[in-house]
């Protein structure tokens, strides 16, 4: 799939309502969740003890809620290129719920939507809602709303 190419707010302005896309997958390795506890100093069990997780309430590690969040702009930026940038700011995100555990070597993929595009004056506050699918899951892992200021060049 091709990504889709914003190049202003009267651009982003006519995909409200609509979805962009999709992302690959991404793969949660054991490796790379014991990088992010490194990281985050969180070293609960769940996520890091191998052995014990087996028989705790998922039966494996699990990836840190916070990983699945913080890979966003990787997967966004499979979805979307905008372009004609002077600047971009990750604003905030809003009314995210964590829905299913992500399993270690569970694959995962965005599902973006413009839900919103205002422009405050000369600046674009882009509202666009985010679903973290789980291959093969019945629930998403997590839903909610990213917030992006845009700055585009004149």
């Amino acid at each position: 799939m091709s990504k889709v190419i914003i190049k202003s707010f009267d651009e982003l302005e006519k995909l409200i309502g609509s979805e962009l896309g999709i992302s690959d997958y991404h793969q949660f390795t054991q490796e790379q969740i014991n990088l992010f506890a490194d990281a985050t100093l969180d070293h609960q069990w769940i996520h890091v003890d191998e052995e014990k997780a087996k028989e705790g309430p998922f039966g494996s590690t699990i990836a840190h809620g916070y990983l699945t969040v913080s890979i966003l702009p990787h997967l966004w930026n499979q979805i979307v290129d905008v372009q004609n940038l002077k600047m971009q700011v990750n604003y905030g995100i809003e009314k995210l719920k964590f829905n299913a555990p992500v399993k270690v070597n569970d694959k995962v993929r965005l599902v973006a939507t413009v839900v919103d595009a205002k422009n405050l004056r000369g600046v674009t506050k882009a509202t666009i809602g985010i679903k973290l699918e789980i291959e093969g899951g019945r629930k998403p892992a997590y839903e909610g709303e990213i917030v992006f200021l845009y700055h585009f060049n004149a």
